[in-house]
């Protein structure tokens, strides 16, 4: 197989991302930026990121997660802790975040390290969530491996017929992480690329050191 992509090309012109026109507060901007794409370009899956650990044999995996909320102090999403992914975390905390939004031509990559956020916290996201999706969180003992999707199924038939006519309660393995930001990078796809790049990293005094990259 020898698939040839070097003609692929696409020319870069939604946008700009100049210093005149940013906050001196990284998710002030990942705010503006949010709502942004997520009204003018709906084709985009706001709200998917990708999340990269390092796993416990040492290489480092990304793959796409979703992210639930985000405040002034992190992004916050929900996983299995018992999962590769959660293990990984718990084991290596310094995680990177990157948001890829196609329609806008834009991206956002963020250093932090992530934290289990509190088990009440977890509780109310739980209960927040479709009836399907709690009995899938119960269902799925995830990353371990199993023989066939009918093992799966039948799980769920078990937890369906279990919890039958009752509330279902979060399961301690299943929570939430907040990843809490030391490094944001916002990238604006420009012309010829030269495409726009600033970086804000947090200091000692909490403040944020804002710096244009080269492209």
């Amino acid at each position: 197989m020898n698939n040839d992509l070097g003609n692929y090309r696409k020319s870069y012109d939604k946008g700009s991302l100049l210093e005149s026109g940013i906050s001196d507060n990284p998710l002030e901007l990942f705010q503006k930026w949010f709502s942004e794409v997520d009204q003018h370009f709906p084709q985009d899956e706001t709200n998917a990121m990708t999340l990269s650990t390092l796993g416990l044999d040492g290489f480092p995996k990304g793959r796409v997660v979703l992210l639930k909320k985000y405040t002034q102090q992190g992004f916050i999403f929900y996983t299995n802790y018992e999962s590769e992914k959660g293990k990984s975390i718990i084991a290596h905390p310094k995680v990177s975040l990157s948001f890829h939004w196609a329609g806008a031509e834009r991206q956002v990559i963020i250093k932090g390290k992530a934290e289990k956020i509190a088990a009440d916290v977890s509780d109310g996201y739980f209960e927040s969530r479709p009836r399907g999706s709690q009995l899938g969180a119960h269902a799925s003992q995830q990353s371990i491996v199993v023989p066939n999707r009918h093992t799966l199924e039948n799980q769920l038939k078990t937890l369906e017929e279990k919890f039958k006519n009752k509330s279902i309660p979060r399961p301690e393995f299943w929570g939430g992480f907040i990843v809490k930001p030391i490094e944001i990078e916002f990238w604006q796809g420009r012309a010829n690329r030269l495409h726009d790049r600033i970086r804000y990293q947090l200091q000692s005094d909490l403040n944020w050191k804002i710096e244009r990259l080269s492209p």
